[in-house]
């Protein structure tokens, strides 16, 4: 699904296992899992393992993919990419920087955010802008979800590339559907795209980032990416 929301010079692995057999990890990588529990490790490997699939796909041989500040992975010189794992999917999306600048991905699972949390990580405008769009006909799309995903890759797309780290009140997001929901009161898969206005004082630093979401069988997958001229672009 994610190979859907970005363009061809990315490469994209992805799988719906929970697990992985032994042996997936490199040494680097066990000796962080080591104290983690069953579901830390299982996500921390399914997640490598679709790297490796990804680095294939640019023709890099397999290695270790540590992890810097917040989480950040490491990834070989010259190459940029992002991770992502929920329950259901996992997935990985690599390119080379002299094609792309940053790039983020998430998936979560297609449900409605936790009590209390919504209010925590949306602003009262994306709150009104998208209580409408629940009320006409959205049927089970759960906009909150899909408006929660979408912030974390905008954060995992400006990070690498700022130093600049984000509260998930400080991008206004305004959400754009592009398909509807299947009848019968099941969900069919959806798509559209996103804009996000970032809210911030520094005027060195882009003000916009778009995106793309995608939801199919449970999953909801979103997806930002930013050429190396964003900077001069102004994110445009």
């Amino acid at each position: 699904m994610i190979e859907r929301l970005l363009p061809d010079d990315v490469s994209c692995a992805a799988t719906r296992e929970e697990t992985v057999p032994d042996g997936t990890l490199f040494p680097e990588e066990e000796a962080l899992m080591a104290r983690s529990v069953a579901k830390r490790r299982n996500d921390f490997a399914t997640a490598r393992a679709c790297a490796r699939r990804a680095m294939a796909g640019l023709g890099l041989p397999p290695v270790a993919v540590l992890h810097g500040h917040r989480g950040k992975p490491l990834w070989p010189e010259g190459i940029v990419g992002s991770l992502t794992h929920c329950h259901g999917y996992r997935a990985a999306a690599l390119a080379r920087e002299q094609d792309v600048l940053s790039l983020g991905i998430d998936a979560e699972p297609h449900a409605p955010l936790p009590e209390g949390v919504r209010e925590l990580v949306t602003l009262p405008a994306e709150r009104e802008r998208i209580g409408p769009q629940a009320e006409e006909g959205s049927g089970a799309l759960h906009w909150d979800r899909v408006l929660f995903s979408a912030k974390e890759s905008v954060f995992k797309t400006w990070y690498p590339v700022t130093g600049v780290e984000l509260d998930f009140v400080e991008a206004d997001l305004t959400m754009h559907q592009e398909s509807d929901p299947g009848g019968g009161g099941t969900f069919g898969a959806a798509r559209g795209t996103f804009t996000a206005r970032l809210l911030l004082t520094d005027p060195a630093l882009p003000t916009t980032l778009r995106g793309r979401w995608r939801i199919e069988d449970g999953v909801i997958a979103t997806a930002v990416l930013v050429r190396p001229n964003w900077r001069e672009d102004g994110g445009a």
